[in-house]
């Protein structure tokens, strides 16, 4: 029953609300069975998110974390429990005897049993360089990672365009077999009429056979390069999918790839280095309490088991390093030089291949146009052997011809839209540039 004050629901909305969960169900039913749309951007994510690999960022994370945490724990206090039982071959004696005093006679034997309180007061920041050193170790590990899933987008990209290629080639090869349907009925017309013979029926047929043995090889060749692609994405791919055709990109000219940020995450491990340099030259103080068991206790003149404790306060400071605080300093500028030329010598290689991909970009700009003269003018050959073929002044052979050399001219300009595109977002990923 409606709550009082509720307005009905209209029929009509009930449909339309009926509708759209339909179609949501329906969605989620395509990809399911591995059909619907996917998009280019959609497989590097897919591939990134479901990659093997991937799981690794977590456990970084929580070693990092682990890490930070272990190192923060230097400021709370040590405790430490000692034992110790020796027999010493002589013990203190005083050289003289004084009338009416008692002299105790030590033991050789002598225990003791003790318990420690360190508690960290200053340690001139090492704890602080630690933790430091523990998160740009996260940050180096992570991003190594983020090099590694980055690789994954170019073999997407050679499986996405090469099935998006055989897509093309499958649906030149209908409109192939249509023109040879075409005039197999023409020529078989005429052959009824009695003015061609059967032979040019059978020419026609046979091409149009090795056109269906064309269609099988590439429906075979897409089947696998979709199962290969199913894989990376963890979704099972079928002839019903549809690979949505990248759109032409404008390409630009700066590099944001992963490896730049992961030269210059190492390179902050040499300034952390740096700062390690000058905290082990820094006194350490801290302060304690010993509590313990034994004989002899702090009495020297008793001989008896006893408790005692101590407290106080402890300083150390160790100059050894400076022996080799110039020879270490050399060493991280070193290191970081040594990165800087990875890095320039990475940033160059790059160039040179940015260089390679906008020449073969532009190649195929420029062949795209001759392919759309190329096949205007094969098209205006082909319609005009259409109707000599149906007029019986030409014979099957030549029609042929005529047909597959604009089967060419098409299968031309496909190749080389999908190279055109396929090169543009091969140089998207080489540069880093707008990609996931």
């Amino acid at each position: 029953m409606a709550k009082q004050g509720s307005k009905p629901v209209e029929p009509g909305i009930r449909l339309c609300i009926f509708l759209m969960g339909f179609l949501s169900l329906g969605a989620l039913g395509a990809r399911a069975q591995g059909t619907g749309n996917i998009t280019i951007d959609e497989a590097y994510q897919l591939a990134r998110t479901n990659y093997p690999l991937i799981r690794q960022q977590d456990l970084i994370k929580k070693t990092g974390m682990y890490t930070v945490e272990n190192a923060g724990k230097g400021y709370l206090p040590a405790l430490s429990f000692y034992g110790q039982a020796t027999y010493q071959s002589d013990v203190t004696a005083l050289p003289f005897k004084a009338p009416g005093i008692i002299i105790p006679h030590y033991s050789k034997d002598q225990y003791k049993l003790y318990g420690e309180v360190d508690q960290l007061v200053y340690d001139g920041g090492l704890i602080k360089n630690q933790k430091q050193t523990a998160e740009a170790n996260e940050e180096i590990q992570q991003q190594n990672l983020n090099v590694q899933l980055y690789a994954l987008n170019d073999r997407i990209n050679q499986l996405f365009f090469g099935a998006i290629l055989l897509d093309e080639q499958i649906k030149q090869n209908e409109l192939l077999k249509a023109d040879i349907q075409n005039g197999i009925d023409k020529e078989q017309a005429l052959v009824d009429a009695g003015t061609a013979y059967r032979s040019n029926v059978d020419e026609l047929m046979a091409r149009f056979l090795q056109a269906d043995q064309t269609k099988v090889e590439l429906s075979a060749t897409k089947k696998a390069y979709l199962d290969m692609l199913g894989l990376f994405i963890n979704r099972p791919l079928n002839d019903k999918v549809t690979l949505t055709q990248p759109p032409v990109l404008q390409l630009m000219d700066s590099i944001n790839r992963p490896e730049l940020l992961y030269y210059d995450y190492q390179k902050k491990t040499y300034d952390l280095q740096d700062q390690l340099l000058k905290v082990q030259l820094r006194p350490k103080f801290s302060v304690f309490f010993q509590g313990g068991y034994g004989r002899p206790g702090l009495n020297l003149l008793s001989n008896d088991f006893a408790w005692y404790y101590i407290g106080g306060a402890k300083l150390s400071w160790n100059l050894g390093s400076l022996y080799t605080l110039k020879n270490s300093r050399l060493i991280n500028g070193l290191n970081r030089q040594s990165l800087d030329i990875q890095k320039e010598t990475f940033i160059f290689n790059t160039r040179i291949s940015q260089k390679q991909e906008q020449t073969d970009i532009d190649k195929y700009v420029e062949l795209l146009k001759k392919d759309d003269a190329i096949i205007r003018l094969r098209e205006s050959v082909k319609k005009a052997a259409n109707a000599q073929l149906a007029n019986g002044v030409l014979s099957a052979r030549d029609y042929i011809s005529d047909v597959n050399a604009e089967d060419q001219a098409r299968q031309s300009k496909i190749l080389h839209l999908v190279e055109l595109l396929q090169t543009m977002y091969s140089y998207r990923v080489l540069t880093g540039t707008n990609t996931n």
